[in-house]
């Protein structure tokens, strides 16, 4: 009972890094490069979640929701509202932070979006301050037992909701002609533009797909850990390790990545709740120790 309850909130908190690993690997496989300033984005969204729901229930944008304010209409909007925003910003980041610095084989988009995140940070500071928010869920607080294990509505929801995103992305990637697009200037920007397809839309593309998700992820861990400034930090971080675990270049891996991280965080947590990150990144170094690439992930050769 005990291991089926880890495995079942596992799943749920290991959904949000898969949502956020995806992103990571979309940005990367195109351009080579990532926003590291994703935890602000995370942390962001589920803050503009807070306020559309104030919004939508109280008419006002700032302050703290009831549980009767989060209905499924509210929250929905919630959950379009801070897509929107992150989606202009993810658009805003790739021309400020990014663009200038795809190819060049330096590290300087590196500082940028640290940066460019930092400055969100703050920003999000001087609006909502340094208190968390609760949030409630749309579908209250009950638990919902399954064989004597206890799950929360909002722990299935977030659940589904990456596994169906995952699937409609997955679907888009290999059955598409912006999937393949997207595909093709992962393989080789210059073959790709000289194809014909246009290189910049798709990396701008990817950049508020991925800022999206966060934005997604961020909205539906909200009424499980809380809105705040700070939140995203750690959540962005076990993403990204997520990402490194399945196999950055394999979006399927990151998702992989995501749910083994989540299950692996609530199963040490069971004996010794200390010990998680010291369990996530000591199985991260020993993968990649056998499988440098990460689990789906593949070594190209390089030729000289």
């Amino acid at each position: 009972m005990v291991i089926l309850q880890a495995i079942l909130s596992g799943l749920a908190l290991g959904s949000v890094y898969a949502l956020v690993a995806f992103g990571f690997s979309l940005t990367y496989t195109t351009t080579k490069t990532f926003n590291f300033g994703q935890g602000a984005f995370l942390s962001l969204a589920g803050l503009i979640g807070v306020s559309a729901i104030l919004l939508v229930s109280q008419g006002k944008l700032l302050g703290f929701p009831t549980p009767e304010d989060v209905t499924a209409g509210s929250y929905l909007f919630a959950l379009l509202a801070s897509a929107a925003v992150l989606a202009v910003l993810g658009f805003l980041l790739y021309l400020v932070a990014i663009k200038h610095f795809v190819g060049d084989g330096g590290l300087s988009w590196v500082m940028s979006t640290i940066g460019f995140g930092i400055i969100i940070q703050n920003i999000a500071l001087m609006i909502w301050g340094p208190a968390p928010i609760a949030l409630g869920s749309p579908f209250g607080s009950s638990v919902i037992r399954v064989f004597g294990a206890g799950i929360r509505p909002q722990e299935i929801l977030v659940f589904a909701a990456t596994l169906s995103l995952m699937v409609v992305f997955d679907w888009i990637l290999h059955k598409t002609r912006i999937g393949k697009a997207v595909m093709a200037v992962a393989f080789s920007k210059n073959t790709a533009c000289l194809m014909g397809i246009n290189a910049d839309a798709i990396a701008i593309s990817v950049f508020v797909v991925s800022s999206a998700l966060a934005a997604i992820a961020g909205v539906l861990i909200a009424p499980i850990a809380t809105a705040s400034v700070f939140v995203g930090s750690s959540i962005a971080l076990m993403a990204f390790s997520a990402a490194i675990l399945g196999g950055l270049e394999n979006p399927r891996g990151c998702i992989l990545g995501g749910f083994l991280i989540g299950i692996l965080e609530f199963m040490v947590g069971l004996w010794y709740s200390n010990l998680r990150e010291i369990a996530v990144f000591s199985l991260i170094i020993v993968i990649l120790y056998f499988k440098p690439a990460g689990l789906l992930g593949r070594v190209h050769a390089e030729k000289v």
